[in-house]
C-alpha cells in the first residue's frame, strides 16, 4: 500500500471527527502564538530592565509573562484532550468497523485466517493507529506551527545567527530519512511475532484439556519460549534502531544552541547584538529542540501507524465471498414449506483436484425426514454447509422451494434453515441463554418445550442452578452428549421449516437418539435432514440416503436398502456386528 493510500486512509478515519482534531490543531496554533510572543516580552523586559531596574518595572512583566504562560498551559491541555480523544474515538470505531466486517464474511476465511493472528490486528494494530491519530498528529502540527511562526521572527532579528543555527538540521532530516525504511520494517516483524504470540496462547487455552491429557505442558512451554525469544529479539532491534536514532536526533538539535551561544556572545561584546535579542534567539532555539527531538517518537508511531494500517485494511479490504445478490428474494419463513432440491449440485473446494460433491441430483418433500449415512469423507458435511450456503456454491444447483438459494436473501435462508452442526459450540453463559440463543427474548417455557425435545430437560433440572447454570468456555463444564442435545434444542428453540443435523448426535446412545428424532418428526411437521452414522437412529427416517465418494450411490426406505445389494446392506451388517459385540 502505497504511503498516498496510507495517508488518504489516515484521512478517512479521521473525517467522522473532523471537529475534535480541528479544535485540538486551532488550540495548538494558539499556544504557538503564545509561544511566539512570550520571548518577545521577555526581550522587552531584558532590554528595559538593562537601564531601569526597578520592582514596578519587574512587576510590569512578570505578571504578563506568568499569565500567558498559565493560559499557555491550559490551551495545550485542551488541546491533548481534543486530539487524543480523536484517537480514542477512531480506536473505537475502527474496532467496531472491524467486529462487523468479520461478522459478515464466510466460515473458510477463519479457516484460513488463524483467531490469534485476528485478535491481534483488532487489538494491538488499532492501538498504534490510535497512538498515530493522538500523539503523531499532535506533535507533527506542533513541530509545523514551532517551525513556521518562529522562523520568521529569528530572521528578523539576525538572519546570520538563525541560518548558522539551522546548518545542522539538514543532517538530521538525512538521519530520519535513513532509518525510516530500517524502522518500518523492524516495526513489521514485531508486529508478526505479537500475532505468533497471540495466536499461540489462544490455541492453548482453547485445548488446554488435550495439552494436559497428552502431558505436553513442556513442550508448549518451549514453543511459547521459542515464540516469546522472537518477539524479545525483535523488540530488541527495534529498540536498538531508536535508541540510536533519537538521541542523534536530540544532539544535533542542541548543537543549534551551542552555535546561538558561540556566535552570539561574540556579536554581544561588538554591540551588533544586544542582550535581549541574543536571550529572544537562545529562548527561540531551545523552543525548537524538544518538537525536533520529539519528530523521531513521531517517525516511530508513524511506522508503526503504517504497518498496522496495512494490517487492518488487509481484513476490511476482504469482499465477502458470500452475500445477497442486487436482486436477492426475501422469504418469510412462515411461507417456507420445506422443499429442497438438488439438480447436478458439485462442489470442489478452493486448490483441490477432486470433488467433494459430485454431480448429485435429489428432491426431499416438505415434511419429510431424511436420514444421510456414508464413510467419513463422502461428502455428507459438504453438503450440510452447503444448504444454509455456508460455503459459495454455484447457483442453479440448489433450491428451496423452487427457489435457487443463491438468490434468496441470507438472512431470510438461514432463518428458514435450523442447522446443528458437529461442532456443539455453546456460548460462556447460561445454559438457558445458550438455548435461547437465536431469540433472546424466548419465555422459560419455550426453552423447556425445546429442551425436552432433545432430550435433555431432566439432565438441566438436576444441576443444582438448572437452567441458569453456566456452561463455560465452549461448554466446557457438560459432556459431550449433553453439549450436542443443548445445541439441538437451541435449534428446535427457533421451530424453523428446515432442520439439519449434521452428527449432531454422535455421542449420544442409539436409544436417545432414535427418541429424539421421534420427537422432532412427532411434532409440527418438518423437514429434518439427518446425517449420521447411527444407522439404527437413521433406520426411523422416511428416506435413507446413502453416499460414497461425494455422489448419492442408494437411496430408499430401511427395508428396501437392507434388501438391496449395496454399501447401505455392508453397513447395517458392520452395524449389527458392533451392536453384538457391545
Amino acid at each position: 500500500m502505497a504511503t498516498s493510500r496510507r495517508l488518504a486512509k489516515l484521512g478517512a478515519y479521521l473525517r467522522p471527527h473532523w471537529r475534535d482534531a480541528a479544535l485540538g490543531v486551532g488550540a495548538l496554533l494558539t499556544v504557538n502564538g503564545l509561544g511566539v510572543y512570550i520571548p518577545l516580552l521577555i526581550r522587552s523586559a531584558v532590554d528595559r530592565l538593562s537601564y531601569e531596574f526597578t520592582i514596578n518595572q519587574i512587576l510590569r512583566y512578570v505578571v504578563p509573562i506568568i499569565c500567558l504562560t498559565s493560559a499557555m498551559w491550559l490551551i495545550r491541555m485542551a488541546s491533548r484532550i481534543w486530539l487524543f480523544g480523536v484517537g480514542r474515538q477512531v480506536e473505537f470505531d475502527l474496532k467496531q468497523m472491524i467486529f462487523q466486517h468479520l461478522l459478515t464474511l464466510e466460515p473458510s476465511y477463519f479457516a484460513a485466517n488463524t483467531a490469534g493472528d485476528l485478535i491481534s490486528r483488532a487489538t494491538s494494530d488499532v492501538d498504534n493507529i490510535r497512538r498515530l491519530l493522538g500523539f503523531a498528529v499532535l506533535s507533527l502540527a506542533n513541530t509545523f506551527f514551532a517551525y513556521t511562526m518562529t522562523l520568521p521572527i529569528m530572521l528578523s532579528i539576525n538572519v546570520d545567527l538563525t541560518l548558522a543555527s539551522l546548518t545542522v538540521y539538514p543532517f538530521m532530516f538525512l538521519l530520519v530519512h535513513l532509518y525510516s525504511e530500517k524502522l518500518r520494517n523492524q516495526q513489521a516483524r514485531v508486529q508478526e511475532k505479537i500475532s505468533d504470540i497471540s495466536e499461540l496462547i489462544q490455541e492453548d487455552v482453547s485445548g488446554i484439556a488435550l495439552i494436559k491429557i497428552y502431558a505436553q505442558e513442556e513442550n508448549e512451554r518451549r514453543a511459547f519460549a521459542e515464540k516469546n525469544q522472537r518477539l524479545l529479539g525483535a523488540n530488541l532491534e527495534l529498540a536498538k534502531s531508536r535508541n540510536t536514532i533519537f538521541p542523534l536526533i536530540g544532539g544535533l538539535a542542541s548543537v543549534s544552541s551551542l552555535i546561538i551561544i558561540w556566535l552570539g556572545a561574540t556579536r554581544i561584546a561588538n554591540g551588533s547584538l544586544s542582550v535581549g535579542n541574543f536571550v529572544t534567539l537562545l529562548i527561540y532555539v531551545e523552543r525548537l529542540v524538544f518538537p525536533t527531538a520529539l519528530l523521531g517518537f513521531t517517525i516511530t508511531a508513524y511506522q508503526r501507524g503504517e504497518v498496522s494500517i496495512d494490517r487492518i485494511e488487509a481484513i476490511l479490504e476482504t469482499k465477502p465471498k458470500i452475500a445477497d445478490s442486487s436482486d436477492a428474494i426475501h422469504l418469510a419463513p412462515d411461507h417456507v414449506k420445506g422443499k429442497i432440491t438438488a439438480k447436478n449440485f458439485s462442489f470442489s473446494y478452493p486448490g483441490m483436484n477432486t470433488y467433494a460433491l459430485d454431480n448429485i441430483s435429489f428432491e426431499i418433500e416438505p415434511g419429510e425426514t431424511i436420514s444421510i449415512v456414508g464413510a467419513i469423507g463422502s461428502g455428507k458435511t459438504t453438503l450440510a454447509n452447503s444448504l444454509p450456503r455456508l460455503l459459495d456454491i454455484a447457483p442453479g444447483q440448489l433450491f428451496l422451494d423452487g427457489i435457487d438459494i443463491t438468490k434468496i436473501a441470507i438472512a431470510d435462508l438461514r432463518s428458514a434453515i435450523a442447522y446443528v452442526p458437529q461442532d456443539s459450540f455453546l456460548f460462556s453463559a447460561s445454559i438457558k441463554n445458550n438455548i435461547r440463543y437465536a431469540d433472546p427474548l424466548a419465555e422459560v417455557q419455550e426453552v423447556e418445550a425445546a429442551s425436552k425435545t432433545a432430550q435433555i430437560h431432566p439432565e438441566i433440572m438436576n444441576f443444582p442452578a438448572g437452567y441458569e447454570t453456566i456452561v463455560g468456555e465452549r461448554g466446557i463444564t457438560l459432556s459431550g452428549g449433553q453439549r450436542q442435545r443443548t445445541a439441538l434444542a437451541r435449534a428446535m428453540l427457533v421451530d424453523a421449516p428446515v432442520l439439519i443435523l449434521d452428527d449432531a448426535l454422535s455421542s449420544v446412545d442409539n436409544q436417545t437418539a432414535t427418541a429424539i428424532l421421534r420427537n422432532i418428526s412427532g411434532g409440527i411437521r418438518k423437514t429434518v435432514i439427518f446425517i449420521t452414522h447411527q444407522l439404527s437412529a437413521a433406520a426411523a427416517a422416511d428416506r435413507i440416503f446413502v453416499m460414497d465418494k461425494g455422489q448419492i450411490v442408494q437411496t430408499g426406505t430401511h427395508i428396501d436398502l437392507v434388501q438391496k445389494p449395496g454399501l447401505y446392506r455392508t453397513l447395517w451388517s458392520q452395524h449389527q456386528v458392533e451392536e453384538l459385540l457391545h
